[in-house]
């Protein structure tokens, strides 16, 4: 069943910002993350708009796709607009370099199927 424009959206949005992520943490090494804050807030932005893409998604649409844990990017990108203290940089470090990649292969996949 073809997704609806408003659900396609958030996927391209979530698609986009999963695609830059791993541009710019391509061949970075932890040190170099944890000491350049610039990159930390460029991961943090795009970790911000996976979750807000994927909190817009409706229930149905998510509990139909398990194979992304919805919960996790919502949760996070929950702690990173919330939580005003320091951030847990190898949280952000673990999500960037391994949930990304994987929800970038993830969602390549389900738009691929929708085209």
């Amino acid at each position: 069943m073809p997704l609806d424009e408003r659900e396609l959206s958030y996927l391209w949005d979530m698609q986009n910002a999963a695609r830059e992520i791993n541009n710019f943490m391509r061949d970075v090494k932890f040190a170099r993350f944890e000491k350049e804050k610039v990159l930390r807030f460029a991961a943090e932005r795009e970790l911000l708009v996976i979750g807000e893409a994927a909190n817009h998604l409706s229930p149905q649409f998510r509990k139909k796709h398990p194979e992304i844990p919805w919960i996790n990017f919502i949760g996070l990108r929950n702690i990173l607009a919330h939580e005003y203290g320091e951030t847990l940089i190898s949280k952000v470090w673990i999500a960037a370099t391994e949930s990304v990649p994987d929800l970038l292969a993830t969602l390549n996949k389900l738009l691929a199927d929708n085209r």
